[in-house]
């Protein structure tokens, strides 16, 4: 502290920071405007070399003891994962002067700090490191591009609800770089361009991207509330789309509008990173997504085909997940707790969707839309035996908040609520259909459910038995009973494949989601394990003969039968042992410098699943089928 301050003023000073800085000081959030003024924070993008973002901020106070806060809980994350330890360089000033700050005891994303007489507004300067190796973080800003995230380059004050409070943001660019977000633009000078002012909930939900190889494609010609795909590249080559594909893209908005009958922004935007350099992402906003994808994604489109899932998915997010979401998703501010039980109707439902409205825009063609949902079938089919006996479908929806991660996804079944949540879905769609004897279907839930309020993108969130009480005034029926039956129980998941008409098998031919463009070897539903192309064990399922045979996840495969490991060679070894059923499948795998002899007993060959037409009638195709 500055000793030269009055005595009164001083005194002053360390009352309040005595006063705020022990635990349990942070103020709740009330529902009302905050009060001082606008945030202003401005953003120097231009340190391309040590990838340094560097922030001024002005935030409008009134004398006395402020808490600022960094954002912990991200949504479209679900977790607490704001990265505050790449915060860096804090300092505080008021009128000139420097301030004292102390951080929270106990909430490390907590600052506390003096307003002194006579001052308006605090200035906060700082950096933002953001990672320089994958092992830190998601890259996010390479010499050719970046993304950049609000809640990494920012504070606010807390105490209010965070969309209760205005900002309005500035970045200044490298020369020559273009820009994309939701954001509407104020004015431009230089490098540098000023956003419009908006709620700094509204801001953090609004993310730029920013780059030297530029392209942007509008999906929605005249439309009043336009849709843009905005494209960054690492090199202009990618950014030729084939016309194909545009197309196929502009079916997708208007299939989602057909689905919905509503849309939920005034505006969207796609912005997509085709880099093999900045870290990939798929993260939903209100009005736009936060995507990447491999430098060659357009260009060699056969390789990347469960890929092309991923714009349909975050589009859908716009009505599943911002505009509604679970009531435990709608919390003050970006501070406070997301409770994530709704995530099989936030997540799950859209993984379905998204796999439903991919086939409908004609990105996927109906033979590669069974067999994706195959893959997600025959994970619940024979390859998760820890949803067979101690979790449930509800308890992984807690997996984002314990940032869970495993060594055995199999057993843990980790983040399951993605693709169970699918499979619930689609088992809702046949129940739906056999109740009303086909008259309705999971499209009218979707647009009963979401599609209402055209043109309004406030939260309107909902509760379990909202959802029972929807699909209950569509077909009538104990629909918690059964909801509950699959989220809370351990019985088989896949229910709706025979009840679409269809049947999941396994073949020797690879599914279209078998894509190799990772260069793994995917035997999941043979040996039961992932390996890459240099013989890193990336999974084995719990049980299965290569678990049953020593081998494990973080292990590195040398030899198959004696010979050097690839992936052809272990492929070969399946299909040989099959042949001659007296012949294990030999293994040589370095476990932590030991060199281990492995024998796999296991002799059904390859095994990929698929789906073929079984009893009743086709209603799957139904579901695929893009709508007039």
């Amino acid at each position: 502290m500055n000793c030269r301050l009055p005595i009164a003023a001083a005194l002053f000073a360390a009352l309040c920071i005595a006063n705020v800085s022990s635990a349990g000081e942070i103020p709740v959030p009330k529902n009302q405007d905050y009060p001082a003024g606008t945030l202003k924070i401005a953003v120097d993008a231009t340190d391309l070399k040590h990838r340094i973002f560097s922030v001024h901020e002005t935030i409008p106070a009134r004398p006395g003891a402020l808490t600022l806060l960094y954002p912990q809980w991200i949504p479209g994350t679900h977790a607490p994962i704001g990265p505050i330890d790449a915060l860096a360089g804090l300092v505080m000033t008021a009128n000139g002067k420097r301030l004292d700050w102390v951080r929270d005891t106990l909430n490390v994303y907590a600052f506390h700090v003096t307003v002194p007489p006579g001052a308006h507004s605090i200035d906060a300067a700082f950096q933002f490191l953001s990672p320089l190796d994958k092992s830190q973080g998601r890259i996010v800003m390479t010499p050719e591009m970046l993304d950049l995230q609000w809640n990494t380059v920012s504070l606010y004050p807390a105490g209010y609800y965070a969309d209760r409070i205005r900002a309005q943001a500035s970045v200044t660019y490298p020369p020559g770089w273009q820009s994309a977000t939701a954001l509407n633009v104020a004015s431009i000078a230089g490098n540098t361009v000023v956003y419009a002012p908006i709620d700094y909930d509204d801001l953090v939900d609004s993310p730029v991207y920013a780059g030297t190889y530029f392209k942007r494609i509008d999906l929605d010609p005249g439309a009043s509330a336009a849709v843009h795909l905005n494209i960054f590249a690492d090199d202009p080559q990618y950014l030729n789309v084939p016309a194909d594909q545009i197309e196929a893209y502009k079916n997708l908005v208007q299939q989602m509008y057909r689905l919905y009958g509503a849309r939920h922004y005034d505006h969207y935007d796609f912005l997509l990173a085709l880099s093999d350099k900045l870290s990939r992402i798929g993260r939903e906003h209100h009005r736009s997504s936060e995507l990447g994808a491999s430098a060659d994604y357009f260009e060699h489109k056969s390789a990347h085909i469960p890929q092309y899932e991923l714009l349909p998915h975050e589009l859908n997010h716009s009505w599943n997940g911002k505009y509604r979401r679970g009531a435990d998703q709608d919390t003050a501010n970006l501070n406070e707790p997301l409770q994530d039980g709704s995530l099989w109707v936030y997540e799950g439902q859209t993984r379905l969707m998204g796999y439903v409205m991919t086939a409908r825009a004609g990105l996927w063609t109906p033979e590669q839309a069974r067999d994706m949902i195959a893959s997600v079938a025959a994970t619940f089919d024979t390859g998760r035996p820890g949803l067979a006996s101690w979790r449930t479908v509800r308890d992984t929806t807690n997996d984002p908040a314990m940032r869970a991660s495993a060594t055995y996804i199999s057993y843990q079944a980790t983040y399951d609520y993605y693709g169970a949540g699918m499979m619930i879905w689609l088992d809702v769609d046949g129940q739906l259909r056999a109740l009303s004897h086909d008259t309705r279907s999971l499209d009218d839930f979707c647009k009963i459910f979401f599609g209402m309020q055209n043109g309004s993108f406030a939260v309107n969130p909902y509760s379990f038995e909202d959802v029972v009480n929807t699909l209950n005034a569509i077909a009538p029926f104990d629909w918690a009973s059964y909801l509950r039956a699959r989220l809370d129980g351990h019985g088989p998941l896949t229910g709706g494949i025979q009840s679409h008409g269809w049947k999941l098998v396994y073949t020797d031919e690879p599914s279209a989601d078998m894509n190799e463009s990772n260069h793994a070897t995917d035997l999941t539903y043979s040996i039961g394990a992932v390996i890459g192309s240099d013989g890193d064990v990336e999974d084995v399922v719990w049980n299965k003969p290569a678990f049953v045979a020593g081998l494990a996840p973080g292990m590195k495969v040398i030899a198959i039968n004696g010979k050097t490991f690839s992936g052809d060679a272990l492929k070969a070894a399946v299909i040989a042992a099959k042949r001659d059923k007296t012949m294990a499948i030999e293994l040589l795998a370095e476990n932590l410098g030991e060199n281990l002899a492995l024998h796999i007993n296991y002799h059904d060959g390859l095994r990929y699943p698929h789906l073929v037409r079984g009893e009743g009638r086709d209603t799957l195709s139904e579901l695929l089928a893009p709508r007039p």
